[in-house]
C-alpha cells in the first residue's frame, strides 16, 4: 500500500493580502521595466539602421556625384520591397542622410559612437531635434534631456520652443558659497532663468495673486515647467511664528535634491528686501518642516525683472540657499489709444439699443 502522507504535510500556509501585493508589485515592476528596456533597444536598432543607410547614401551620393533624384528613386525602390512600411517614405530616407551628416564629424570610437544619446531616443524625436536644433552639443543635450526625464516627442517640442538649454542653470544664486560642491551643481541645474509660463495670458500689470491662481490652475504644465523632481507642497503653505501668522506662496518638496523649496511671486521688479523676507520663511521652514534626513531649505524668489547685479549683491552675505529668476508669461496688451478712441462708450451703446428698441416698437404698432 502507498504510503499515507500526514494531514499537517498537505496544509499550506493562508494567503496573506499583504505579503501577496508585495509581490505582485515587484513583479510588476520588473515586467515595466523589461517594457522599458525593450523599447529603448528597439530605439537603438532603429536609429543604428537610419544611421547606416544614411552613412552608404552620403558616401556613395558622394562618390558618384548623384542628384536628389538618388534619394527619390532609392525610396520607391524601398517602399516596393517592403509595402507597408511607412519608415522608408521619400522625406525619411532624406532625414537618413541629414541623422548621419549631422554626428559624423563627432570624435568617438566606433563603440562608443552608439552610445551617444540620440540612439536611444525614438527616432521622431531625433527628428524633431534635427529639424529645430543646429548646433550639434545643443542636439546632443537635448537627446539625453529626453531620456533622463522620459519626455514624448510633444514634451521635447515644448522645451525646445522655451529655449530650455539657454535657461537650465541660469538663476543667479548663492549655491555654491553655501552649499557643498557636489550640492551646488546639482542645485544649479534644478533651477532656470527665466521661468517661462506661457500657457498663462495676464496683464501686464497683474498682482502676484493671479500669477499664483493662474499657476496652480495649471499646475501640470506648472511642474513641467519648474522641472523634474519638484513636488507641490502647498499653496499659501501657514507657519506660524510668536502667534503671528506668515503665508509661504508655494511650497514644494525636491525629491532628488531632497530639501524643501520655497517660492516667492513677486510681480514687479526684484527688490533687494525681497531677500530678507524669503531668508526669514527658510529659516522657518528648517526649523518647523525639515526632517533629520533632509538637506537645507532652498529659496527660489521669481519676479517679473532683476538687475543680475542688484541680485548678486544683494545674495551677499546671505547664509540660505536662494536663487533669483524672472519668469515670463503671455501677456495681454493694453488697447492702443488710437483703438480705444474708435471704440464706442457705454452712453453710445445705450442710445443705439434704445434706437433700435423704439424702432421694434415702432414697426409693431403699424402692424
Amino acid at each position: 500500500m502507498p504510503k499515507k502522507i500526514p494531514a499537517q504535510e498537505h496544509a499550506s500556509k493562508a494567503l496573506s493580502t499583504k505579503e501577496y501585493i508585495k509581490v505582485l508589485r515587484e513583479i510588476k515592476t520588473q515586467i515595466e521595466q523589461s517594457q522599458v528596456e525593450a523599447i529603448m533597444a528597439v530605439n537603438v536598432v532603429l536609429n543604428k539602421r537610419n544611421w547606416i543607410i544614411g552613412k552608404i547614401i552620403t558616401e556613395k551620393q558622394n562618390e558618384h556625384k548623384w542628384a536628389s533624384n538618388f534619394l527619390d528613386k532609392l525610396a520607391k525602390d524601398l517602399q516596393d520591397l517592403y509595402p507597408g512600411n511607412r519608415g522608408f517614405s521619400i522625406s525619411n530616407v532624406y532625414r537618413m542622410k541629414a541623422f548621419y551628416e549631422a554626428y559624423q564629424n563627432i570624435r568617438a570610437a566606433a563603440r562608443e559612437l552608439h552610445s551617444l544619446p540620440i540612439f536611444s531616443i525614438p527616432w521622431f524625436q531625433n527628428v524633431v531635434i534635427l529639424q529645430k536644433i543646429k548646433d550639434v552639443n545643443e542636439r546632443l543635450w537635448y537627446a539625453q534631456k529626453s531620456i533622463e526625464n522620459g519626455w514624448s516627442r510633444s514634451t521635447l517640442e515644448v522645451q525646445i520652443k522655451r529655449d530650455l538649454y539657454n535657461r537650465e542653470g541660469k538663476a543667479i544664486n548663492n549655491f555654491k558659497q553655501i552649499l557643498p560642491l557636489s550640492d551646488s551643481a546639482f542645485a544649479q541645474e534644478a533651477f532656470k532663468d527665466p521661468y517661462v509660463f506661457d500657457f498663462l495670458k495676464l496683464h501686464d500689470e497683474h498682482i502676484e495673486h493671479e500669477l499664483e491662481q493662474g499657476l496652480i490652475e495649471n499646475v501640470e504644465k506648472f511642474l513641467l515647467e519648474m522641472g523634474k523632481g519638484f513636488a507641490l507642497v502647498g499653496r499659501q503653505y501657514h507657519l506660524e511664528i510668536g502667534e503671528e501668522d506668515y503665508y509661504v506662496d508655494l511650497l514644494f518638496y525636491h525629491l532628488n535634491l531632497k530639501c524643501f523649496v520655497v517660492v516667492e511671486l513677486k510681480a514687479r521688479k526684484f527688490d533687494p528686501r525681497d531677500v530678507g523676507q524669503l531668508n526669514f520663511y527658510l529659516s522657518v521652514v528648517d526649523d518647523l518642516l525639515r526632517r533629520p534626513e533632509d538637506k537645507l531649505t532652498i529659496g527660489l524668489l521669481l519676479c517679473k525683472t532683476k538687475n543680475n547685479f542688484t541680485a548678486e549683491y544683494a545674495l551677499r552675505g546671505i547664509n540660505k540657499t536662494i536663487g533669483v529668476a524672472e519668469y515670463e508669461t503671455a501677456i495681454f496688451k493694453k488697447l492702443s489709444k488710437e483703438l480705444k478712441s474708435n471704440l464706442p462708450t457705454i452712453e453710445e451703446i445705450e442710445a443705439e439699443l434704445e434706437k433700435k428698441e423704439n424702432l421694434e416698437k415702432d414697426a409693431g404698432e403699424k402692424k
